[in-house]
């Protein structure tokens, strides 16, 4: 062999220093390493150059040689976004049935006797339009909102993630958790406060709010920035609450349909029950929070002093069924909206993948 090509050994020398530079040894990074025959017949482990790897990238590249090629945060909130956007044209006037249930006191006399006769009598006042009546404010805050749950969750979970970008069922609950406090924060309860506002006028004789524009100005003017986070810790609680549980139980049947095989693909089917069933777990689960939350952004949100007085009074007052108020309106909309948003985020990726190279 030409001493052009003669191998060397990674065992000393510079290459060896080079390796150990980058913060890995031969066995961390085998797709590093070739073996070729020496000239005396015998084989040795040459060093191959490869792109510098920091140690926040290690995971991603042993993903992407493992198996699974994990998601880049950019393209999970761009996909986020999209798909959160298209579910919540679909799904909104199931949203606007559970949040005038859940404003129906019984501490007053109740307007609807049930699901059928608020969608009766709201298209009887106001119109199919009615069903819509606040889903500009919802639709302005669902992109954003899918676009920061979805990246978070991505951001947070990839250094958890295994060689074969496996995420384990504790991982997915935190990442999930840390995904709805992120959404919370930054777009849920701004805008669900404006949602339930707007809904909540529209019960009046006289609605003050003319569209989305002049009720947050409306709003901020009479209450101040403050008047848009209105039960921030209700909606911190039940959004923490909702991803986590989402996350968590669609990681677990995503790792159980997958088995020993991460390469292999879900049908977009086999997604929207996973994520369906995900929705109905996190409904059970934190129903009584979205009472609580909703009563707290409502216009008697001033009638309680605290999220936990809210919900005492509510207990006092109502009983302990009120708690779940909504709830089959909620299941519904829910289960829908989960298995669209997860469908369309994992088929937005997929295309993503093939027009936008992150490797």
């Amino acid at each position: 062999m030409s001493s052009l090509y003669k191998p060397f050994s990674v065992s000393e020398g510079p290459c060896k220093d080079a390796i150990l530079r980058r913060g890995c040894t031969p066995l961390q990074h085998p797709a590093a390493l070739t073996r070729i025959p020496s000239a005396g017949g015998g084989s040795t482990r040459t060093f191959t150059p490869i792109p510098n790897i920091y140690p926040g990238q290690r995971n991603l590249a042993a993903a992407a040689i493992g198996g699974r090629t994990i998601t880049h945060p950019w393209k999970a909130i761009l996909a986020g976004g999209i798909a959160g956007g298209i579910e919540i044209c679909i799904t909104f006037p199931t949203e606007y049935v559970k949040t005038q249930l859940q404003l129906d006191e019984r501490a007053n006399p109740p307007r609807y006797r049930g699901i059928g006769d608020c969608v009766k009598l709201t298209v009887q006042d106001h119109g199919l339009r009615g069903l819509y009546r606040g889903l500009s404010s919802l639709l302005y805050g669902s992109i954003p909102k899918s676009a920061v749950r979805f990246g978070t969750f991505e951001v947070l979970s990839n250094p958890m993630r295994d060689a074969t970008g496996r995420l384990d069922n504790k991982g997915s609950l935190l990442c999930g958790l840390g995904a709805g406090i992120a959404e919370a924060v930054l777009v849920v309860c701004p805008m669900e406060t404006v949602k339930v506002k707007f809904i909540h006028d529209q019960c009046s004789l006289r609605p003050r709010y003319r569209g989305f524009f002049h009720g947050v100005r409306e709003i901020i003017r009479d209450q101040g920035v403050r008047g848009t986070y209105q039960g921030l810790t209700a909606t911190l609680l039940k959004q923490g609450s909702n991803q986590a549980i989402r996350f968590y139980v669609m990681n677990l049947l995503r790792n159980w349909y997958k088995g020993d095989d991460p390469r292999r693909d879900m049908h977009p089917l086999v997604t929207a029950l996973f994520g369906a069933t995900a929705g109905a777990a996190s409904v059970f689960g934190n129903t009584p929070l979205d009472v609580v939350k909703t009563r707290m952004q409502g216009l008697e949100a001033h009638r309680y002093k605290s999220t936990l007085d809210c919900a005492f009074q509510i207990l006092k007052n109502e009983g302990p069924q009120a708690f779940y108020k909504g709830t089959v309106p909620r299941l519904g909309r829910v289960c829908l909206d989960v298995a669209i948003v997860f469908v369309l985020y994992e088929e937005v990726v997929k295309l993503l993948n093939n027009v936008w190279r992150t490797d």
